[in-house]
């Protein structure tokens, strides 16, 4: 099993939800994945740790070796049953009160913080691309500007609708640019790990800090 960019993705778009209800379809919508993929990058991030299983039990191995999911990951919803007259008129209504257990998984902070701040940057590299308009990423985004000196210029991750112009660079994975704009703290995120990819020592050590308290925040919600 081989880490993905979209894996690392996932993972930063599990805590910027700070515990909200998701599934699949919803993180692959607002990351531009199937929900086939998200399911996936689910998988491998259970595999290696990045994230813990949500449920009561966890993946086990079987007498073969091979992994094997806890059945509730694909668990089937019954469909609720409308409320019966009687009911309705009493007000006995309610609507399911969101829970943190309908999650399949959860990120596993220590692990998270530790590879996003030591080894991410190692295993999904940056690469500098034309200058182009783009969305606005590591010193060109607000929350990493407020925490860098000034002084570079403006950098991006090309995107036909990006409102910046600037040096383009890669982003983590081709998804990066539509879902950073859905999401601003996983803009935030992101940007930051771009200071760890492109930045200088002391740029890194700064961004490292918040990437830490990021991660530490939004998984404590």
């Amino acid at each position: 099993m081989q880490l993905k960019p979209q894996d690392f993705l996932v993972a930063l778009k599990l805590v910027a939800l700070t515990g909200r209800r998701w599934t699949y379809s919803s993180m692959a919508n607002e990351l531009g994945l199937s929900a086939s993929e998200a399911h996936a990058c689910v998988k491998r991030g259970l595999q290696a740790e990045l994230l813990q299983n949500h449920l009561a039990w966890a993946p086990t191995l079987s007498s073969a070796g091979v992994l094997e999911e806890p059945a509730a990951i694909y668990r089937v919803r019954s469909r609720p049953r409308r409320p019966g007259k009687l009911a309705a008129a009493r007000g006995m209504v309610s609507e399911p009160s969101p829970s943190m257990d309908d999650n399949p998984a959860s990120v596993h902070v220590p692990n998270l913080t530790e590879f996003a701040v030591h080894g991410a940057r190692y295993a999904f590299p940056a690469q500098r691309l034309p200058n182009s308009p783009g969305v606005p990423t590591a010193h060109s985004w607000p929350a990493v500007a407020r925490l860098l000196p000034q002084g570079r210029g403006a950098w991006v991750w090309p995107h036909p609708n990006g409102a910046a112009q600037g040096q383009g660079i890669e982003p983590l994975h081709p998804g990066v640019p539509y879902a950073a704009m859905q999401d601003p703290a996983l803009h935030d995120m992101l940007a930051i790990f771009d200071v760890l990819r492109l930045g200088d020592a002391g740029e890194r050590l700064l961004a490292a800090g918040r990437l830490r308290e990021l991660i530490g925040a939004g998984s404590a919600q």
